[in-house]
C-alpha cells in the first residue's frame, strides 16, 4: 500500500470554497474513478489555517498513475473546477508526497 499526502495551501479566505468543492464535487468524481481517500484534515491549532491536508490510498504506483490521470483529464472535473474558480483561484500551492510505511508503522 502506498499513501499519497497532498497539501493544498489556499488563497487567503478561500479554504471554505475548497472544502465545499471536495464535499460536493470532487469526492463523487473520485468514486467514479475508484480513487480512495484515507482522510482529510485542516489545522485546529497552528500556523496554517488556510491549508487542507489529505491522504489517498493506492495499491501501487501504476494504479495511482492510471486513476489520477483519468480523474485529472475528466471533462466533468475540468468543467466543475473552472466553474468553482469563476470568482477567483482557490488553491495557491499544491504539494504531494508518495509515502511508504516503515516496518513499525501501524498503517501498512
Amino acid at each position: 500500500m502506498i499513501h499519497e499526502l497532498r497539501v493544498y495551501e489556499c488563497v487567503p479566505g478561500r479554504l471554505p470554497a475548497l472544502l465545499d468543492r471536495f464535499n460536493t464535487i470532487t469526492l463523487k468524481l473520485w468514486d467514479k474513478h475508484g480513487i480512495r481517500q484515507a482522510g482529510f484534515w485542516t489545522t485546529l491549532v497552528g500556523p496554517n489555517s488556510q491549508t487542507l491536508y489529505y491522504l489517498l490510498a493506492w495499491e501501487s504506483l501504476a494504479e495511482r498513475e492510471q486513476k489520477w490521470t483519468k480523474f485529472a483529464t475528466d471533462p466533468e472535473w475540468l468543467a466543475a473546477r473552472a466553474k468553482t474558480e469563476e470568482s477567483g483561484q482557490i488553491v495557491a500551492k499544491v504539494e504531494n508526497m508518495l509515502l511508504a510505511p516503515t516496518a513499525f508503522s501501524s498503517v501498512k
